[in-house]
C-alpha cells in the first residue's frame, strides 16, 4: 500500500523554524520526484519545493528561496523540508506528493500527481 505521511507542523512565531517530514511507504524514493505543496484557505494548492529521489536535484518556488531547504534520506524513504524565517504568509496546510516526473513538472503541477499525503498544518502567528 502506497502512503505518504507528513509530520512536523505546528504553531510558531514569526521568524521561527520548523522541519517537516514526509515518510513514504509502498514505493522507493529513487523512482520518483517528491515535493512539498501548500494550501491556505481560499487559495490554490501550490508547489514550494521538490526534489528528485534519484539524483537529488531540487526546485524551489521564488517565494521560498533562501528560507526553505528540501532534502531526502533514501535509506529512511523520507523527505524533509526545513523552513526558516517563518512569516505569517507561510501559514498553510503543507502536503507532500510524489510523481514520476522532473522536479519542475512536479512543483508546477504540469500533470496529475501520483500520490498525495494527508497534510500537516503550519501556523505562523505572534
Amino acid at each position: 500500500q502506497v502512503r505518504l505521511v507528513e509530520s512536523g507542523g505546528g504553531s510558531v512565531q514569526p521568524g521561527g523554524s520548523l522541519r517537516l517530514s514526509c515518510v513514504a511507504s509502498g514505493f522507493s524514493l529513487d523512482d520518483y520526484a517528491i515535493g512539498w505543496f501548500r494550501q491556505a484557505p481560499g487559495n490554490d494548492r501550490t508547489g514550494v519545493s521538490c526534489i528528485d529521489g534519484s539524483d537529488g536535484s531540487t526546485y524551489y518556488a521564488d517565494s521560498v528561496k533562501g528560507r526553505f531547504t528540501i532534502s531526502r534520506d533514501n535509506a529512511k524513504n523520507t523527505v524533509y523540508l526545513q523552513i526558516n524565517g517563518l512569516k505569517a504568509e507561510d501559514t498553510s496546510v503543507y502536503y507532500c506528493a510524489a510523481r514520476r516526473a522532473t522536479v519542475q513538472a512536479l512543483c508546477q503541477l504540469w500533470g496529475p500527481i501520483d500520490y498525495w499525503g494527508q497534510g500537516t498544518q503550519v501556523t505562523v502567528s505572534s
